[in-house]
């Protein structure tokens, strides 16, 4: 979870992260201009977990 919420904390844009272990969720707040649901989601792959689905809002 520290691993996961760390790694993304250091992206830069990356304003909020928040770790739902027990849910197997991450939410995050981020600005757009900055850095990609697609750079978070390969952060997340390249620490060893899977990514199942992604929602932007």
């Amino acid at each position: 979870m520290q691993k996961i919420q760390g790694a993304l904390e250091k992206q830069d844009g990356v304003e909020n992260v928040k770790v739902l272990f027990n849910a197997a969720k991450v939410k995050t707040e981020f600005d757009g201009d900055k850095i990609s649901a697609d750079k978070l989601s390969d952060t997340v792959t390249d620490l060893g977990y899977e990514v199942q689905s992604m929602k932007v809002k």
